[in-house]
């Protein structure tokens, strides 16, 4: 039976009615009320800084004390480059109301439990799983540099190498679906997801009707998705509804009337893990648009790679990691009871990886770093998104002038104006260094993708972003000669030839808005 057929004609369970979405469904909602009382809390903080300012008169002498306090206090911080530009710049130009702001973001007002938290599982798990005996050995008689990174990985997350994994790479979202359906089939011990966006139409329908299903047999069937979908997607109550059908649910970090930094970390992660045998990654959240199902920005451009073997434990304890954050008694033993049966012999090493947004570490980007690094031939990468900070930018940069060669694929039809105005900021440097820009001219990209060398490669989550490289739990795994690295590469050309090229002249020749907006936005960059 072809599955594309069948999920076109079984769209499979809705939980919700239809015209949900409409203008006075959303005015009388909880999303509304929630805005309107965080409006109020804004302008009641906006009271008490300008009550602040109306004294500055009084206490210039103070004032400027103050501000000369803050830049030598933000210079001497840990703050990288590009924030430490952003805040002196903010304070400057509003001293009181600046700082304020500073040390109201810098206060952990809101997350440092979540932070504690955090640290506390991970301490709790670090000794679950590690790189089986021989396979660090093998890697770094086959790769030094490579071997260099999962040192790195290890120390910093207690991310293993792991051998005897396949590893399918799917270049659309399309493809990824129809296998994802047929893997759930066959689920018999847990089901375990974990996704950024869920929104109900023929993808989520296809999927949740194999899950109610299962978990009616006993299948432990457990979900997770980012708190924003309650403002735009789901209901707050989707997870009840979903507990009815045997399926233990969660939002993670659900938004609440109250102001509070906690609200700047968000799952980004999208995690499907079958058994702890099979795992999904990579861009490809639950909604239509990711499977060219209904059109937003035009042809939607994702992958995804799927993990069969033993690199899929790992997927399994991030998961139960981010699951067990507001647990009285976190529960890691099935991870311990997954079957060493379980692993297919497969060529070549993976390291499923995780960021945490409020640890110490940018893993995210140390990893896209190190392989610019190390490269000699070609860095080839796709990203919605292009907003960077000095490292990152100086990375590309340096590997072009190095002789690499380092190509973008970025989206011709942009789902939000400001990170598109914002990439445009990037373009001369990028350029006058030798890096190549292509734009998908069919539509929005919305894979994440590094390959380098016909040898290594990261298939995840994370963008190109202060968002995702400093503010968001994301994940992927790195592949390091496994068959099919080839492939990637393969799908990069394809999309490349889509792709209409930025050069020095069409950027001469762009929008002054977008240019304009850009210019103005830049030196905001690490605060959105």
């Amino acid at each position: 039976m072809d599955p594309e057929k069948t999920a076109q004609e079984n769209k499979g369970l809705s939980l919700l009615k239809a015209g949900r979405k409409g203008v006075l469904s959303i005015v009388f909602s909880r999303t509304a009320i929630i805005v309107l009382l965080l409006a109020l809390q804004v302008l009641a903080l906006f009271g008490v800084f300008r009550w602040f300012g109306d004294f500055l008169p009084h206490i210039f002498g103070g004032t400027v004390l103050f501000s000369v306090a803050m830049v030598l206090y933000l210079l001497n911080s840990r703050l990288d480059a590009s924030a430490k530009l952003t805040w002196l710049l903010v304070i400057t130009l509003l001293p009181v109301f600046g700082a304020l702001m500073y040390l109201f973001t810098q206060s952990d007002l809101g997350h440092r439990t979540l932070r504690n938290r955090a640290a506390d599982m991970m301490e709790q798990t670090k000794d679950l799983l590690t790189t089986p005996a021989g396979t660090m050995e093998r890697l770094e008689q086959q790769a030094p540099g490579a071997a260099s990174l999962a040192r790195y990985l290890d120390r910093c997350g207690s991310f293993p190498v792991y051998e005897n994994t396949a590893v399918t790479y799917f270049p659309l979202g399309e493809k990824k679906f129809e296998e994802l359906l047929r893997q759930l089939e066959q689920a018999e011990r847990f089901i375990f997801l974990e996704y950024f966006i869920v929104d109900e139409g023929l993808m989520w329908g296809r999927i949740l009707e194999i899950l109610a299903r299962k978990a009616a047999q006993g299948v432990d069937v457990r979900m997770m998705y980012d708190g924003t979908c309650e403002l735009s997607t789901l209901p707050r109550d989707y997870p009840k509804r979903l507990r009815k059908l045997g399926i233990r649910c969660k939002p993670f970090a659900p938004i609440a009337p109250f102001v509070s930094t906690h609200y700047n970390y968000r799952d980004h992660r999208k995690i499907l893990v079958i058994d702890g045998h099979t795992a999904f990654t990579g861009g490809v959240n639950l909604a239509d648009e990711y499977i060219n199902r209904i059109v937003k920005h035009g042809h939607w451009k994702d992958t995804a790679v799927m993990l069969q073997g033993e690199a899929a434990r790992s997927f399994t304890l991030m998961f139960l990691q981010m699951w067990n954050l507001d647990e009285k008694t976190p529960d890691f033993s099935i991870v311990s009871e997954i079957p060493a049966a379980a692993s297919p012999k497969a060529k070549g090493f993976v390291i499923p990886y995780g960021d945490c947004p409020v640890d110490a570490d940018h893993v995210g980007e140390q990893v896209y770093i190190d392989i610019l690094n190390r490269a000699q031939r070609y860095v080839h990468i796709m990203s919605p998104y292009l907003i960077l900070d000095g490292e990152l930018e100086s990375a590309l940069t340096f590997a072009a002038k190095r002789g690499v060669d380092v190509r973008l694929i970025l989206p011709g039809i942009p789902d939000k104006s400001f990170p598109y105005a914002l990439a445009f900021t990037h373009y001369p440097a990028l350029l006058d260094a030798g890096v190549k820009i292509g734009e998908y001219t069919p539509g929005f990209v919305h894979a994440k993708v590094f390959v380098s060398d016909d040898a290594e490669a990261v298939v995840g989550t994370i963008n190109l972003d202060y968002r995702s490289l400093y503010l968001h739990f994301e994940c992927a795994a790195y592949l390091r000669d496994v068959p099919c690295i080839p492939q990637i590469q393969e799908d990069f050309e394809d999309t490349w030839s889509k792709c209409r090229m930025v050069t020095r002249e069409s950027i001469r020749k762009g929008s002054f808005s977008r240019w304009l907006c850009g210019v103005v936005l830049k030196p905001l960059a690490p605060l959105m």
